[in-house]
């Protein structure tokens, strides 16, 4: 079998300090022909050396740049072989990496690898194209039980889903990619709107009998689905074991490492976990792996105050 992952060990000696971190990001990002953030331009750029090692400058906008530059990287003063190996430990984790875990492997303040951990869920934004072909997709619910809450916070109004979430979630069968993403609801208009924004007309649609569904054959789609109120689980080829696998690895996250997710970061945290599984059910390299989030981390710098609101 081939050989998917590298260990920790070996992964640090391969980033034993931040200046290799710092060449490896370099050549990902430009190929060996620095580019301008600023301006896009290619061709008069200016290698700093010395001290100055690792910075640019354009000749043409005059401005000066790193490759950490427009990234999720900017304005951090942490060192690269730390962001590297943070990468490399929220790839590994399926259920995820704590703040708290974070901080004692890298040595550094939980208030950072916090912050940290959210740039990183930036870049795992979805990338993906609208899915064609055979489609499961299925709803659950994130947030903590009304049992444990405070009573001040308990709404008091039923069972179920009160106080939670809702989470949609596709799986492309023939490739196991899978698109997540919190709703405010589950209603017929709120996920007819998400299978059209995110599948081709002419696609094969499985889902369970939430009347939520119904009608997306009417929309282009093919949709079969099962009735799991009465016990059927697979109807021939219909069923949505596969995007209830990813539900079920998103709740172990939550439950096992998280504990938490607000619902105002709830979406970065979905995100983490679709890029980790979207790469993971098609065996790709660590650093294959590694080098699709530095490509999904240019353009999207962003900052603690954004984050926080402070």
């Amino acid at each position: 079998m081939c050989k998917v992952t590298i260990s920790a060990f070996d992964f640090m000696r391969k980033f034993s300090d931040k200046e290799k971190a710092r060449i490896y990001i370099e050549q990902r990002r430009w190929n060996g022909t620095p580019t301008c953030p600023h301006c896009g331009e290619a061709s008069k750029i200016t290698i700093r050396g010395g001290k100055r090692e690792g910075y640019f400058k354009c000749r043409s906008c005059k401005q000066e740049f790193t490759v950490r530059t427009g990234t999720v990287f900017e304005r951090s003063h942490i060192d690269l072989d730390k962001w590297l190996f943070g990468i490399y430990q929220l790839m590994v984790a399926r259920k995820g990496i704590s703040s708290l875990q974070l901080s004692k492997e890298l040595g550094i303040t939980q208030k950072s690898t916090w912050f940290m951990l959210h740039r990183l869920r930036e870049a795992c934004g979805d990338n993906l194209q609208a899915f064609r072909g055979t489609v499961e997709i299925d709803e659950t619910y994130v947030g903590g039980k009304e049992k444990n809450k405070h009573g001040s916070k308990k709404l008091r109004a039923g069972r179920g889903s009160v106080g939670k979430t809702p989470v949609v979630g596709m799986r492309q069968r023939e490739k196991g990619t899978v698109k997540a993403f919190p709703v405010d609801n589950v209603t017929r208009e709120t996920l007819h709107s998400a299978v059209i924004g995110n599948v081709e007309a002419g696609s094969t649609i499985y889902s369970d009998e939430h009347k939520g569904y119904v009608g997306l054959s009417d929309k282009g789609y093919n949709h079969n689905s099962v009735n799991h109120s009465a016990k059927e689980y697979v109807n021939e080829m219909a069923h949505t074991n596969g995007i209830e696998s990813v539900w079920a690895v998103l709740k172990r996250g939550y439950n096992g490492i998280y504990h938490h997710m607000s619902t105002k970061h709830l979406a970065k945290y979905v995100d983490e976990f679709s890029f980790r599984l979207n790469d993971g059910n098609v065996k790709i390299h660590i650093m294959d792996r590694i080098d699709a989030l530095l490509a999904g981390s240019e353009g999207k710098r962003i900052t603690y105050k954004e984050l926080t609101g402070e």
